[in-house]
């Protein structure tokens, strides 16, 4: 497989020029490898000394990420991460990362994946975030209880319940990652339960002021989803191998 060409499809199919993203995201592919071929792919929630020293050690030369390379700002290339770096090239391992983008993708976004987990029937996109409907809400007859296992479920975890709102779940609108600042934006929208990755503490006390249940399934465990969905659909359009460097935060 021609990495120039996965990136021209990825690129398209993801609508990386498309999408705004906060600037640290750098949507795309962030680091190129001079063979400029791709023999065997690895996905990862984030590109880190951790992630990208596995993809090394097994051989892999496409690393497809959620969160990039550079979502902690700019630093100085010293100690761990030049030698990351160093690695990296040397062992012609290319990186490509994708953010909201991925988020919010119809087929393999974080977000229409755990919608479909849930047992959300055809979900439809709202709040706006940059000029993109990033959630997937849908209204489901279930009891709060009965959403917090299959939120279990789905994130193989622990779940985080600020009871605010009914016990019959209503309206319920999903948002992975760290969305739980947005609960208020997230209400207006006529969400009665909102299921997320993390949030702040004092959203506690918010879901009671407005009424609503927060699930809380985890940062990394809502987006697993999306990056293993995307590689396994590489790997099956262009017959490449492909693995899932799990490498969780615990947040």
């Amino acid at each position: 497989m021609i990495l120039s060409d996965l990136r021209t499809y990825l690129d398209q199919l993801l609508r990386i020029d498309e999408i705004d993203d906060w600037p640290n995201a750098c949507n795309g592919l962030q680091l190129e490898n001079a063979a400029n071929r791709v023999t065997k792919v690895a996905a990862a929630v984030d590109a880190n000394v951790t992630t990208v020293s596995r993809a090394v050690e097994r051989g892999v030369d496409l690393l497809l990420v959620h969160h990039g390379l550079f979502w902690g700002g700019v630093q100085p290339l010293r100690g761990r991460w030049f030698h990351m770096w160093r690695a990296a090239i040397e062992a012609g391992l290319a990186v490509y990362s994708a953010h909201l983008p991925l988020d919010v993708h119809p087929e393999f976004g974080n977000n229409a994946l755990l919608a479909k987990a849930l047992g959300l029937q055809n979900p439809e996109p709202f709040l706006d975030l940059k000029g993109t409907l990033v959630g997937r809400k849908a209204r489901l007859d279930i009891t709060r209880d009965e959403l917090v296992r299959r939120l279990e479920f789905a994130v193989g975890g622990r779940v985080t319940v600020c009871p605010g709102g009914s016990k019959q779940v209503g309206m319920v609108g999903v948002i992975t990652g760290g969305a739980g600042a947005e609960a208020r934006d997230v209400a207006a929208c006529g969400v009665e339960t909102f299921v997320t990755g993390e949030g702040q503490h004092w959203t506690f006390g918010l879901a009671e002021e407005l009424g609503i249940n927060i699930l809380y399934g985890g940062h990394y465990a809502t987006e697993t989803l999306g990056v293993k969905a995307l590689a396994a659909h590489v790997a099956a359009k262009f017959g490449v191998p492909w693995e899932f460097i799990d490498h969780p935060s615990g947040m």
